[in-house]
């Protein structure tokens, strides 16, 4: 994969955006970093990410979050429609898990060093 591709969408405030950001900087890998409460993925990106990499739509929520809680997700998420999620995420970069690494197709979601140490130091 050629790195100069990869967006990141963080959150300056997120400590595992924090460590998802150190980890690629001790391995020389650049990213395009995205505040995702500013420039969330959009709904292209979710559509193709839930639709053509069949990812459930259930992964990309941050479970933990304020917002998740606030807009009583965990009632709401089974009733909603995809549209209606893709939409909801793509405004509201505090509900989406996070931190999201991208090229535009592959998407890594959350930080887990040896997902990203495999996809990304490999060959």
């Amino acid at each position: 994969m050629e790195h100069s591709e990869l967006k990141l969408y963080a959150y300056k405030n997120c400590s595992t955006c924090r460590a998802a950001k150190n980890w690629l900087k001790a391995n020389g890998i650049a990213v395009d970093e995205r505040d995702i409460l500013e420039y969330p993925p959009s709904t292209r990106h979710f559509y193709h990410w839930v639709e053509d990499q069949g990812i459930p739509v259930k992964r990309f929520y941050n479970t933990s979050g304020d917002k998740y809680r606030e807009l009583n997700m965990k009632d709401r998420v089974n009733v909603m429609s995809l549209d209606e999620q893709v939409a909801l995420l793509a405004s509201h970069g505090k509900l989406v898990k996070r931190p999201i690494l991208t090229d535009g197709n592959m998407v890594l979601i959350g930080f887990n060093e040896a997902e990203w140490a495999a996809l990304l130091l490999t060959p």
